[in-house]
């Protein structure tokens, strides 16, 4: 496992991605609405990003196309942008999007509820968001990899939800994905012992994907549609996500 060391000039270049980011969600927030389609949603963030000299990053990344993954309700990740795909009242929307500038990237994620949704969906939203800032409390020098995972899924099992298990978050840098992979959760018998060490200059993207049913999930059934991946029951999902660095001052989030 080659996992890259960031200094603090390419540390910042990652958090100059990261204020775009956190710009981008704050506009899709005000845009997220009943009768939106994705791929306005799509748009608004592509025109956004390049309109301040950065680049989308998810377009045409493994032939990926579009600028933002939009999962809606029991979709768990990359839903593609679609002027069909319309967000009605009580949905949530999951939107996962990544930036690049200057040979490094960041990438986040937030699920918002469309207009008013039932307690057990706000839950959900709390729960995910939490687990996510419990893992990244344990992004920190003197803990394991395994510390983050453990927090995470801690977190979302004590409130009866479950963690996918198929997708994880990861290393990212001057790749979209490099490692270390980052899971969400630790195997029966796993050891603490034999997971790596955090080390100032890491930068992982956490990103825990939550379901209130099963963790499993299922691709689309969509002949067209190579990407969207369901949970297996169809029960909602939700995920977030921040680029987070680890200092010696603790963790930094470089996507707030």
């Amino acid at each position: 496992m080659a996992i890259e060391i960031k200094n603090k000039k390419n540390i910042e270049k990652i958090k100059n991605c990261g204020l775009i980011l956190a710009e981008v969600q704050k506009l899709l927030i005000k845009s997220i609405r009943p009768g939106i389609s994705t791929l306005e949603l799509d748009q608004i963030a592509e025109n956004y990003t390049l309109s301040k000299g950065f680049l989308p990053a998810f377009k045409g990344y493994q032939e990926f196309p579009a600028n933002i993954c939009a999962s809606i309700n029991d979709e768990v990740v990359h839903g593609v942008p679609s002027e069909k795909r319309i967000l009605n009242e009580g949905d949530i929307v999951g939107i996962d999007f990544g930036v690049f500038k200057d040979e490094f990237y960041a990438d986040a994620a937030f699920t918002f509820p469309v207009g008013e949704i039932d307690n057990i969906v706000k839950k959900l939203l709390k729960v995910t968001e939490d687990s996510l800032f419990k893992g990244i409390s344990n992004a920190k020098l003197g803990n394991k990899l395994f510390d983050i995972s453990k927090a995470i899924q801690d977190c979302v099992e004590s409130h009866g939800f479950s963690v996918v298990r198929t997708f994880v978050g990861h290393g990212i840098g001057r790749n979209l994905h490099e490692d270390p992979q980052v899971p969400n959760f630790v195997l029966q018998n796993e050891q603490r012992s034999r997971s790596i060490n955090l080390k100032e200059g890491m930068v992982l993207a956490i990103e825990p994907m939550v379901n209130i049913g099963s963790f499993e999930v299922m691709p689309s059934k969509d002949d067209n549609d190579s990407w969207t991946v369901l949970t297996k029951d169809g029960s909602l999902s939700a995920h977030f996500e921040h680029t987070v660095a680890i200092t010696t001052d603790g963790p930094l989030i470089l996507t707030n």
